[in-house]
């Protein structure tokens, strides 16, 4: 039982994960603390290695066969995680960031919610779909510029919001449409036929 747990929720890709989730806080600290463009560069270091670990943990569960059911949870949720604790960051400098940060966590609460509710119903979708994978790197791109380019101009970054914003509604609106989808071949009850 004890081999099972630490197999579980401790393998080293889990480890990983987690070593994701705290240094969140430290890069929050160091970010929203800068004062210098040293200060800046050095809080993307700390987000640099964590998109690090975020791409080796992948290749080691598959690797060495380490991949767990919370992992598969664990990792998304570090996921989005960081990438919110990184539009907060930004919005502190960039006002465009907060439109940015309210359109994520109205999807990304809105997908979680239905998401729980579609498992509880007994149905587990196949992973992230092609749309919402490009979504993904779309904003993981526009995070990786503002954080390597702390001196880029505010037309720049409200231009960067812009398209991170046009693929995020697009992704939102495509996943919807297949919980809708699914909802009405699965779940929704056949009308009665009353005479």
């Amino acid at each position: 039982m004890k081999k099972n747990i630490m197999r579980e929720y401790f393998s080293i890709p889990n480890l990983m994960g987690y070593l994701r989730i705290i240094l969140i806080p430290v890069y929050l600290y160091l970010y929203i603390g800068a004062e210098t463009t040293r200060d800046y560069y050095i809080a993307a270091g700390v987000m640099f290695f964590s998109f690090m670990t975020d791409f080796f943990d992948g290749k080691i569960a598959r690797h060495f066969h380490m991949i767990t059911e919370f992992g598969k949870i664990l990792d998304p949720v570090a996921d989005k995680l960081t990438q919110g604790a990184i539009v907060i960051s930004f919005s502190f400098r960039y006002p465009a960031m907060a439109v940015l940060l309210v359109i994520f966590l109205l999807k990304e609460c809105t997908m979680g919610i239905i998401g729980a509710w579609m498992m509880k119903k007994g149905y587990r979708m196949d992973g992230a779909q092609m749309h919402g994978k490009i979504c993904t790197a779309v904003l993981d791109a526009v995070m990786f510029i503002v954080l390597i380019f702390p001196e880029i101009s505010f037309l720049g970054v409200n231009i960067l919001v812009v398209i991170s914003l046009i693929f995020m509604m697009v992704s939102f609106g495509k996943y919807l449409h297949m919980y809708w989808n699914v909802w009405n071949e699965k779940f929704r009850q056949p009308e009665k036929c009353t005479k």
